[in-house]
């Protein structure tokens, strides 16, 4: 976790537990190398249209798949596609492996809108990486909710369409 961004969890007194573990690039990976931790698994996703002018972080539970044809006239775009990892770093200061929610904290122009599943955004707790992939925090559903107000982010909240 940046400084900067521990700094600002402690300084709103955003309730948060952290877990340290390997490095982790995927759902797989992570559920084989982390501990044991409250809150409900992400997959997340940063997905661009196919202009490259809208930008999208998508968060759903990490056992789902997302059909990105379904979930683009949703969005209101004639297509999506996974952003680049240039683009990842330059619109959230992330490196692919460590996109999470958080990634929000990085967005100060607002430039990427931040879409959550249904189901993650009533789950009681949340895991999400601290922009890196080397630890995870286990935030309460009121943190997560006060996190987007605080970093003026108001995020769509949808029922992400699956493959089938």
């Amino acid at each position: 976790m940046t400084d900067t961004l521990a700094a600002f969890l402690d300084q709103h007194a955003l309730i948060h537990q952290r877990f340290e573990h390997p490095p982790v690039f995927t759902c797989e990976e992570a559920s084989r190398l982390c501990p044991a931790m409250p809150g409900a698994e992400t997959k997340n996703l940063f997905l661009c249209d196919n202009k490259g002018k809208r930008h999208f972080l998508l968060s759903m539970p990490a056992e789902n798949s997302v059909d990105l044809k379904a979930l683009a006239p949703i969005l209101e775009v004639k297509s999506l596609r996974m952003a680049s990892p240039e683009r990842l770093l330059r619109y959230l200061g992330l490196t692919p492996g460590a996109v999470t929610l958080l990634a929000a904290f990085n967005d100060a122009e607002h430039a990427v809108e931040v879409v959550i599943d249904q189901a993650l955004w009533t789950a009681d707790a949340v895991l999400s990486h601290p922009l890196v992939n080397t630890a995870t925090l286990s935030l309460p559903h009121d943190s997560l909710a006060r996190f987007f107000t605080l970093t003026g982010h108001v995020p769509r909240i949808i029922d992400v369409p699956q493959p089938g």
